[in-house]
């Protein structure tokens, strides 16, 4: 058998492909002389928050006035350049991998990532390989692009969250028309010109209670080989105020009814998933992976549980003991914590003041990377899943613990039920797996 666990590049809303650890990745070469890898990710946004279609529960297109951006956002010619070159010049890995994000970032068409191209090879060094991943709903993926992001290399996140009633619930277009069908075509277009690409659903409210038939869809009907799932969870007030700025003696405790989307005081809002439907989602969907899937399709929450399990980090910022190695940088080269945090209170810099290296390794972001462990109340500590989990991400930390602590996770309820169940699985999965490996090949 073979093991389960072989991540790959993909792109995320919310979390990273790099393992997360503190501040330095200690490796050795082949002169077992130890050496240190200062890794960082950063999630590109040239084109702000522009979007051509008005999800509902998109947690990025109030940014046009939050930050003040232009009707048609765009990073100019010189800050481009100077992102790709500290960007390159801040990395001293093997491979360097560029993440394009938006809003939609095809917006700013074509010609615009054909000069990214260009710039990344005037800056890269020999013997270093450039990867690019782009995050899109796919609507302007016709041939042309297609064929760009095929000869380039590029790694697709194609938005999509199921079957067309489903998808068609929050993901419409800026007059209100379904987008099902358009984002189909894109994944026609897609496969047409070989270009891969991975499925990006984000679990609402509504899909939440369809597991399978989201799960199937995505496998049977899209053909996707690689699922990121992402958890909709979204504070009433994420418009104003930022994470951790929250009014603290307004925080329900977990099981309350304002702890959950649909009460009129609810903490969320309406189209945030549930969090015990989310434990029943991860449960159904892992049921079904595990004993049809296993190998053959990767789901980005469950790879890394097992992962975990076998005592290798976490592959998801969110599932890591640490954070704060995932930046944003946004149209006019302001960086920013995390692409959750983009907020005035989580600006950490400008790319056209500082380099990238400084902002990422400041005394204030290794602050911000190390909170998400340190600042975990004791329900979390105490809790036989922490090492699976810890306390999966901090802007998600809106409820109390049942003792009136603040900082437990909105998911709390969801995740233990799922790791209750799933655990044993895993452990069971993950023996298999080390036997194999320790096993004599055969001749």
């Amino acid at each position: 058998m073979e093991s389960a666990f072989y991540m790959r590049r993909t792109q995320t809303s919310d979390t990273t492909h790099l393992p997360v650890v503190p501040l330095k990745t200690a490796v050795k070469d082949n002169s077992d002389e130890v050496k240190y890898h200062r890794q960082f990710h950063v999630m590109a946004k040239p084109g702000g928050a522009k979007c051509n279609i008005d999800c509902q529960y998109c947690f990025y297109l109030h940014k046009e006035g939050l930050l003040h951006q232009p009707k048609q956002p765009k990073m100019d010619d010189e800050t481009l350049e100077r992102f790709i070159k500290s960007y390159i010049e801040s990395q001293d890995g093997e491979q360097i991998t560029f993440s394009w994000q938006g809003g939609e970032p095809t917006l700013l068409g074509l010609d615009y990532y054909k000069k990214v191209v260009a710039l990344q090879k005037r800056y890269q060094p020999e013997g270093v390989q450039i990867n690019n991943d782009l995050q899109t709903n796919g609507l302007l993926l016709n041939d042309a692009w297609c064929a760009f992001l095929k000869e380039h290399q590029f790694l697709v996140g194609l938005s999509i969250d199921g079957p067309r009633e489903l998808h068609d619930k929050y993901r419409v277009t800026n007059s209100g028309k379904p987008t099902f069908d358009l984002v189909m075509k894109a994944a026609q277009n897609l496969r047409k010109h070989q270009v891969p690409f991975n499925a990006l659903t984000v679990v609402n409210r509504l899909n939440a209670k369809h597991p399978l038939e989201v799960y199937r869809f995505l496998t049977q009907e899209l053909g996707a080989s690689y699922i990121q799932f992402t958890p909709c969870v979204e504070a009433k007030d994420f418009k104003s105020t930022a994470p951790q700025f929250w009014n603290e003696s307004m925080r329900p405790k977990l099981g309350s009814e304002l702890s959950k989307p649909g009460h009129p005081m609810s903490v969320v809002t309406d189209w945030s998933v549930d969090p015990d439907d989310w434990g029943n989602f991860l449960k159904v969907v892992f049921e079904e992976w595990i004993n049809n899937d296993l190998g053959k399709v990767l789901v980005n929450l469950f790879e890394t549980a097992l992962a975990q399990t076998m005592g290798m980090p976490s592959q998801l910022c969110v599932t890591a003991e640490f954070c704060g190695k995932a930046l944003a940088i946004e149209h006019d080269g302001s960086v920013y914590s995390c692409d959750h945090f983009v907020y005035p209170e989580y600006k950490i810099g400008n790319i056209n003041d500082k380099q990238l290296n400084n902002m990422a390794f400041s005394i204030r972001q290794e602050a911000f990377g190390m909170s998400k462990r340190d600042s975990l109340p004791d329900y979390c500590l105490e809790c036989k899943h922490l090492k699976l989990c810890w306390g999966e991400c901090p802007k998600n930390r809106i409820i109390k613990t049942p003792s009136g602590d603040i900082g437990l996770n909105y998911l709390c309820s969801g995740l233990q039920d799922f790791f209750d169940y799933a655990s044993p699985i895993l452990v069971g999965l993950a023996k298999v797996i080390e036997q194999n490996q320790s096993a004599p090949t055969k001749r």
